[in-house]
């Protein structure tokens, strides 16, 4: 018997009952609310905070800035485009938030890069820069290495800046008849990246995605609601190749082109920047940018401090901006361009990293970095004006 036991078994024994008119009077049970009771949906909880810290308002940047990763355009055919954005919308958010120049990265090959380079950057020069893409649906023709590498530099001569690498490769593209996926670091595609080295083309290429996006769809997995909500967005299981595997097979492809630039969209890997400080280490042609990513920079302030202070030189900003409303964290619009402006300037905590009611990409807030002057220049605009060749 312990000594709280003994306590107990004391009070016990020398209480003495009271009478039934001594007894006091009964209370009722507190009634629980409806919400107690039934219990609350995961989709209807949006907690208010109710931490009293800084609130900073930042309308526009504190320097003029280029976002490396938008999609003005997009690819849906060979040679052709659609307009996901209207210019004259683009430049009055642009001019409202400090925004120099944009790039469009998926503005396809042929007739289609040819509009779009028609007007944007000869429409509105010094706006914005148009990249090409591969043409995918002839990757399986024997001529293709040959014909993808002439391809390249006929987009260039049409006004092409760079050339923008989708996750087909790696996780869609498939070869045609046996089904196989395509290897990012297959040998078709070596002309293709000697190429746009030559030209001085940077690569913008998006391999992997969210780490949990390999992993189970199940109570552990951080991403839950997003999962649930677009379960095409898995790759968990069948024949896909793991996160990893795919990095390793990029960084393949920048080892055997050290003279091709590569910025690795979405920070390469967000959620591990230890693996992707090795290889940024290991590889000089290697870049990153921080498009839809600051969900996962921001929860990680003090790492993410640390990661702009040392490669400051070799990050960009980019949103991954577009009119998808499956992906409220990269709606084009004031509202986004503020949030990455608090991010990367001020060092406020517990925020928002998407303008939309509840948290698209997990359930959990950020906090700002707070990075000096000198960092913002070059993360704001000189490391990608460097990459697409443009003056300051």
């Amino acid at each position: 018997m312990n000594r709280r036991q003994w306590m107990a078994l004391g009070a016990g024994a020398v209480a003495m009952p009271l009478s039934e008119a001594q007894q006091p009077p009964r209370q009722a049970a507190p009634k629980q609310p409806p919400a107690a009771q039934a219990g609350l949906p995961l989709e209807q909880f949006q907690p208010k905070s109710m931490l009293h810290v800084p609130e900073t308002h930042v309308p526009r940047a504190r320097f003029p800035l280029l976002d490396f990763h938008t999609h003005i355009t997009f690819s849906n055919s060979p040679g052709k485009i659609q307009y996901l954005m209207q210019p004259a919308n683009c430049l009055a958010v642009m001019d409202r938030k400090n925004i120099r120049v944009m790039a469009d990265l998926t503005a396809g090959y042929g007739d289609g890069l040819r509009d779009a380079v028609a007007k944007l950057s000869q429409a509105h020069p010094g706006r914005f820069v148009v990249f090409t893409e591969p043409a995918w649906t002839k990757a399986s023709d024997p001529d293709y290495p040959k014909s993808q590498a002439a391809l390249i530099e006929e987009s260039h001569k049409a006004g092409a800046k760079g050339l923008k690498v989708l996750k087909n490769l790696g996780l869609f593209l498939r070869e045609n008849g046996t089904g196989k996926l395509v290897r990012i670091d297959d040998r078709r595609f070596d002309p293709m990246w000697e190429a746009v080295g030559a030209l001085k083309m940077p690569v913008a290429i998006h391999i992997s995605d969210p780490e949990a996006f390999f992993l189970p769809i199940d109570r552990f997995n951080e991403r839950w609601e997003e999962l649930h909500a677009h379960p095409d967005w898995s790759f968990y299981g069948k024949d896909f190749p793991s996160d990893r595997e795919l990095q390793e097979a990029r960084r393949t492809v920048m080892r055997r082109h050290p003279r091709t630039q590569f910025v690795c969209l979405h920070t390469a890997n967000s959620e591990n920047l230890a693996y992707v400080s090795e290889c940024l280490d290991s590889h000089p042609n290697m870049h990153v940018d921080i498009a839809a990513r600051i969900g996962e920079l921001g929860r990680q302030p003090r790492m993410s401090r640390k990661f702009f202070d040392k490669y400051q030189d070799r990050i960009v900003f980019g949103t991954d901006a577009s009119s998808d409303p499956n992906t409220p964290q990269q709606t084009f619009g004031d509202a986004l361009y503020e949030i990455y402006y608090r991010f990367l300037e001020t060092e406020d905590e517990y925020f928002d990293y998407s303008p939309a009611p509840v948290p698209p990409q997990g359930r959990w807030r950020i906090y700002g970095i707070g990075l000096p002057e000198q960092v913002l220049r070059k993360v704001y605009w000189e490391n990608a004006a460097r990459l697409l060749g443009l003056s300051s």
